[in-house]
């Protein structure tokens, strides 16, 4: 049974990765807020604006225990997702997590450029939304830097550069394990 868990920043790659991971291992791919979406039958802003944030994240917590169970996936969840009541432990015990660590900057243009309404991000200006997404980030850092395994992936503009940052994912999920089996 395998289980990867992509965690990080709204626009670090979370679902592009995940997708080229699990193709590439013959796992099934989930991304948490799709799942959210199909079994609620309404879209995340919605979901937003009839229950809030904070009934969001209750959902979210709900769906994410759902998915997670799931065996031989790899799981792409949202930027939230590990920072709210006991998800990072939950994450960490039910399978490898990985944090895509990226830079601001490199963040504020994928989001800039993505075509997906966030509504945490809705009405921001350029300085508005660097501050923003700066501001969360150091917010969130405690919770992403608890994944077992931290990957850096402010570089990856391309498909080769995606299928560089899988095989750098491969080998250090291999070496954990071997890690892992040297302990045992």
């Amino acid at each position: 049974m395998k289980r990867i868990i992509l965690i990080g920043y709204m626009g670090a790659g979370k679902t592009t990765v995940g997708r080229a991971l699990a193709k590439r291992l013959g796992l099934q791919f989930y991304d948490l807020d799709w799942y959210i979406e199909s079994r609620r039958m309404q879209k995340i802003p919605q979901i937003f604006a009839l229950k809030g944030e904070q009934g969001f994240r209750q959902i979210e917590r709900s769906m994410l225990h759902e998915v997670a169970e799931f065996e031989d996936i790899v799981l792409s969840c949202g930027g939230g997702t590990p920072c709210f009541f006991d998800n990072m432990d939950y994450l960490n015990a039910q399978g490898q997590t990985v944090y895509l660590q990226c830079s601001t900057d490199v963040l504020c243009q994928h989001l800039r450029m993505g075509h997906t309404e966030r509504p945490l991000l809705k009405g921001k200006s350029e300085a508005e939304l660097l501050d923003f997404v700066e501001r969360q980030v150091a917010e969130r850092q405690t919770y992403y830097l608890r994944a077992r395994h931290v990957f850096d992936v402010t570089l990856m503009d391309n498909y080769e550069k995606i299928q560089l940052t899988v095989d750098g994912i491969l080998k250090e999920l291999s070496l954990g394990q071997q890690d892992k089996a040297r302990q045992v």
